[in-house]
């Protein structure tokens, strides 16, 4: 072979590399490119010092028109900035995380995508409360937050979402006092019959913060006149024997607490008759401050 011959058999294997090399380059880009958008939904999670809590999400594609949920992913938890657990979505697209914190207070966690070779970067976010069991807890309906919404003429498209309604006046200052010091609070939100809670509970948890109340536990409850009362069963049976007393808008909150002989308030003052016997009511949240 003569040198010609040579230099040109180099000149054409360099070129094939170099084209190879594009190659996989455009491939890696394309598949990078092909990465799908999604969403991470977190419920917020509850416990003591050094109790193993399940920090809930769910792993959905962004978008109006997708819902579908993206099962088979790597999600990853983190708290105080270090992944703390691990887990993969299931075909439902929730993924369950078991966390024991030592830490107490309340503050956020992040639920993000771990190494997907599938789904685009992303990440959600939820309270984490990690109180001690002597602290006195306030139970607070969402909806004795809020004025009512004024009918509108204009038929709604969809359904009304709490991020529409204002809060009552003084709502927000006057629960701030009360959790300044001596209060935690739990925010009680109830999902409808046909969702699983997660999108209610971040528009609840996004309406709380952008209205400056208190931070606090979001706790989702199904659609089941029976749900608060087993719930605060259940609390009692684990040692939180604080959890005695509810501020709420509706009779069905507030006979859960007195049916265990415990204080209920309503907030506002409800049509007479409305209110059960032996709850207290307040036309304003500056009276509430007075019935606890």
């Amino acid at each position: 072979m003569t040198v010609q011959s040579t230099a040109t058999l180099l000149r054409i294997v360099r070129l094939s590399l170099i084209s190879l090399s594009a190659v996989f380059i455009g491939a890696s880009l394309l598949q990078a490119a092909e990465k799908v958008s999604a969403t991470i939904l977190v419920k917020d999670a509850f416990t003591s010092p050094n109790q193993a809590t399940t920090v809930e999400a769910k792993l959905i594609p962004r978008g109006l028109l997708t819902s579908n949920p993206l099962g088979g992913e790597p999600l990853e938890l983190v708290a105080d900035g270090k992944v703390v657990a691990t887990a993969m979505t299931g075909g439902d697209g929730r993924a369950f995380f078991t966390y024991v914190p030592k830490a107490i207070g309340l503050a956020l966690v992040q639920v993000r995508v771990g190494n997907s070779s599938r789904v685009a970067s992303t990440e959600g976010q939820a309270n984490l409360a990690v109180w001690e069991k002597r602290y006195p807890i306030l139970t607070i309906e969402l909806s004795a937050l809020t004025e009512e919404l004024t009918p509108s003429r204009v038929p709604r498209i969809g359904i009304a979402i709490e991020a529409e309604r204002k809060p009552m006046p003084g709502a927000a200052d006057e629960l701030e006092k009360l959790t300044r010091f001596y209060y935690r609070v739990i925010y009680v939100v109830t999902s409808s019959a046909s969702t699983d809670g997660f999108q209610t509970s971040m528009e609840a948890r996004d309406w709380l913060k952008t209205h400056k109340f208190p931070m606090g536990y979001v706790m989702m409850l199904p659609p089941d006149s029976q749900a608060l009362g087993a719930k605060i069963d259940e609390f009692h049976a684990e040692g939180w024997k604080t959890i005695k007393i509810g501020v709420g808008r509706t009779r069905a909150f507030a006979e859960a607490f007195l049916q265990r002989r415990l204080d209920a308030v309503i907030v506002p003052e409800p049509a007479k008759g409305d209110a059960p016997r032996k709850a207290k009511v307040a036309k304003d949240w500056k009276e509430v401050r007075k019935k606890l």
